[in-house]
Order: structure tokens, then C-alpha cells, then sequence
């Protein structure tokens, strides 16, 4: 196969190397290249063939994930699902090189996540609440050190989800995947977009905020932090979309 460059778009299609790679790798499903059942090739064959980084490819995958295209296996790999299935699954053309459908999901997640963590606030057990603290405190760390911080930003929102005691919430936004947390866009390089320091402050409050609410067994206040949360996230990305006209 040939590897995936910027000429294979033309210069008006602004897509992220992500786009580029998820949608090479969709091409080669469709075309049965790699069949149901397949594994596809590693992480750092992928990296090597298409010239990005391990951030590129892995977020490339969860977004074949999110199509219900592959499946990772612990251990094993990740496997082509079959095609067929996967059309018949919901949250499709998600673009995630479009501000409008990160704000849609956005408004998704607020309406889920916001009672997410009321039921958190209510159910969870002290591990799920000690898991909570160990991911905003990775968030802070991450932060602080200037290295990507999305990962973390993600499990603390899956921590969340998973102290519902339902699991339907945690496989929601595992189903999401990781690629959906906004911040979590790519440059030219392949490497995640920095927040200026006070945005990731703003963020890191605003997730001590949720905590706090969770740890009081405040259902209602946990609700609102987190709606408030995601809002502010909303209207940051609202701001992008209007200025980018």
C-alpha cells in the first residue's frame, strides 16, 4: 500500500492526519483488503507505513472503533469487524476536523454525563471515588509537565461514568472513544494541541468542581459542575465556529 501523505488530499479538504489515516484504513476495509476477522497491522507498523506519530494512529483506530469498524482485543490486536454490521451503528459521519461536530457531541455529552455524575454522586464505591481522584490528579500532572493531558482529561471522564454502577454510561463513552474530548485535536506534526496555561487551569477547576460534588454525595451540585462544565466547553467551541467564518 502507498503511504498516506498531504498530497493525497487536495488543499482545500483541511482535514488532520487522523482524518487521513482513519479514512485510508476505511478504504482498505471496504475494499477488502483487510477482511472480517483480519488483524490489522501494529501500532508501529501503521506508524512506520503512514509516517505519523503513535498519537495519529492510535487515535485513527479509536475513531474506526467509534464506526464500529475495528475491535481491539487485549493482547491480541485490533480486528476488522464486519462492515455490514457496523453500518447499522449509531453516531456515523462524525468529523472530527469539523468544530460543529465536536459541538454536537458536546450537547450529547452534556445531557449524559450531566446525570452521570448526580448518579455518581449517589453510587459510587470509595475505589471508584479513589479512581476519580488518580485521574484528575494525572490530569494536573500531565499538565504542569507540558505533556498531553487528553488521556487523562478522558479517564476521568470514564471514571465518572463507571461510579454510576451502570455500565451502560462507562461503555457510552468508551464507545465515543478518547478522540472526542475536543482539546484532543492534532497539528500538521501530529501531535496534540497545547492549551494556554489558563485554559488548563479553567479545566482543572472546573473538574475539582465535579469532584468535590461527587465527594459530598451532592447529587444535584455534581449534576450541575458537570453540565456547567461541558457548556463552557460548548461556548469555547460556539466562539471558534463564529470567528472562523
Amino acid at each position: 500500500m502507498t503511504k498516506a501523505t498531504a498530497q493525497d488530499t487536495t488543499p482545500t479538504q483541511a482535514t488532520t492526519l487522523v482524518v487521513k489515516v482513519a479514512d485510508a484504513l476505511r478504504a482498505r476495509i471496504s475494499k477488502g483488503n483487510h477482511r472480517p476477522g483480519d488483524r490489522l497491522p501494529s501500532e508501529a507498523q501503521l506508524t512506520q507505513e503512514f509516517g505519523v506519530s503513535r498519537t495519529v494512529v492510535r487515535e485513527a483506530i479509536a475513531a474506526l472503533r467509534s464506526d464500529g469498524l475495528v475491535e481491539p482485543r487485549q493482547g491480541a490486536g485490533v480486528f476488522v469487524l464486519d462492515p455490514a454490521l457496523a453500518e447499522r451503528r449509531p453516531f456515523q459521519n462524525i468529523d472530527l476536523a469539523r468544530v460543529s461536530s465536536l459541538i454536537e457531541m458536546l450537547e450529547l455529552r452534556t445531557a449524559v454525563e450531566g446525570d452521570a455524575a448526580g448518579l455518581a454522586a449517589l453510587r459510587r464505591s470509595p475505589a471508584q471515588e479513589e479512581k476519580i481522584i488518580e485521574a484528575l490528579d494525572a490530569f494536573r500532572t500531565s499538565s504542569a509537565e507540558g505533556r498531553p493531558s487528553a488521556e487523562a482529561d478522558f479517564a476521568f471522564h470514564l471514571a465518572i461514568a463507571q461510579a454510576t454502577n451502570n455500565p451502560r454510561f462507562g461503555e457510552f463513552l468508551q464507545m465515543l472513544g478518547p478522540t472526542l474530548i475536543p482539546r484532543r485535536a492534532v497539528t500538521d506534526s501530529g501531535e496534540e494541541t497545547a492549551l494556554p496555561a489558563a485554559d488548563i487551569e479553567r479545566l482543572a477547576q472546573e473538574h475539582e468542581a465535579i469532584l468535590v460534588a461527587i465527594q459530598n454525595g451532592d447529587e444535584t451540585a455534581a449534576r450541575a459542575a458537570m453540565r456547567t462544565h461541558l457548556r463552557n466547553s460548548q461556548a469555547r467551541y460556539r466562539a471558534i465556529l463564529r470567528t472562523s467564518r
